[in-house]
């Protein structure tokens, strides 16, 4: 174990997000718009895309930094062929290693039991809407959310009883189906998370109007089914908590937009390309598989990882913030990481 990890704001490496795929079945407009990723987008040569023996080297030095959770994203991860065989790979590694993954939960009653295996501790489902008409509209018109609901009770079955169900929330497009989505899962063990809407990427044409932020996001759920506030689980835990009065759960709400948390952010994320990312919001990364490929032995890989973390200031949640409040508009967007490459 090598000394832990700390940036230049004194926050640590704690958590791996690793994207295995940029490819996706769904097209959310706020991360794969149609217009752009059409049958004819070029999406990354398998030659380009990490193996899983180059996953497993980087996740084992990055362990050795004090990395503790591991969460797979990408794209959608359950579309990378084998992903059951990684898993496996990757808890070998660490019994302790707390392996998560963010899914549409489109495949899950394929894969699930694999998962389960192997290995996955824990499982992230993105749900927008309820509604069947808002749910298409919201992945590009590609399933209908029964998938979605089937790919829950699969993972229930397979004795995932306390899932975690993510919801980005656009005013005027699903924010009127909030409280539909609370009564849902109200009783279920499964915590419902709110996202405010992010300037993620280049494409998905963020607009602050559209906006909910989580205070009114709060107030709203909060009227109908009263809520008190939860202390975090962990220090920089994305999600403040809220749970129902009643004894009925939990939600969550990550307020990247209007209450920024980057001072307690402890994530790095790998790319499916192979890229070291500090930041949701970065404009590029550290490319970690050129040297791998050439041969660079274990001590140089953790030395550029070593060198990108410790170097880290990004802070940029709170900067938009601040901007935001002075000259009422975010900062400029140059040619950022997609979502797509980098998971959530």
């Amino acid at each position: 174990m090598n000394d832990p990890l700390v940036d230049r704001l004194r926050r640590p490496l704690r958590d791996l997000r690793l994207s295995v795929t940029d490819r996706c079945n769904f097209r959310c407009p706020y991360c794969m718009p149609a217009e752009i990723f059409g049958e004819r987008y070029e999406f990354l040569p398998r030659a380009d895309i990490l193996t899983f023996e180059e996953i497993e080297r980087l996740v084992r030095l990055f362990l050795g930094f004090g990395v503790a959770k591991l969460r797979i994203t990408g794209g959608e991860p359950l579309l990378r062929h084998g992903l059951h065989e990684l898993v496996a790979s990757l808890a070998a590694l660490d019994p302790d290693l707390d392996i998560a993954i963010t899914t549409n939960g489109s495949l899950l009653p394929r894969w699930v039991g694999p998962l389960r295996d192997a290995g996955l501790r824990r499982i992230t489902v993105s749900l927008d809407s309820l509604d069947p008409d808002v749910f298409r509209r919201m992945n590009g018109g590609r399933f209908d959310v029964e998938r979605v609901l089937e790919g829950i009770a699969a993972a229930e079955r397979a004795g995932f009883d306390r899932l975690k169900i993510n919801c980005v929330v656009q005013r005027g497009v699903n924010d009127h189906g909030l409280l539909d989505l609370a009564r849902h899962f109200h009783g279920t063990g499964h915590i419902l998370r709110f996202i405010e809407f992010m300037d993620v990427g280049t494409r998905n044409q963020w607009k602050m109007e559209e906006v909910v932020s989580g205070a009114e996001i709060v107030e709203r759920i909060g009227a109908s089914m009263p809520l008190a506030p939860v202390d975090p689980n962990y220090a920089g835990e994305v999600a403040s908590r809220w749970r129902y009065v009643d004894g009925g759960g939990e939600i969550g709400v990550i307020t990247s937009v209007s209450s920024p948390f980057c001072g307690d952010c402890t994530r790095a994320r790998l790319t499916t390309e192979g890229s070291l990312v500090t930041c949701l919001f970065a404009e590029g990364g550290v490319d970690l598989r050129a040297p791998l490929r050439a041969g660079a032995d274990d001590d140089a890989l953790r030395e550029i990882i070593a060198s990108t973390w410790s170097a880290r200031r990004d802070r940029y949640s709170e900067e938009r913030k601040e901007l935001l409040q002075i000259e009422g508009r975010p900062p400029e967007r140059g040619e950022r990481v997609e979502m797509y490459r980098v998971g959530g």
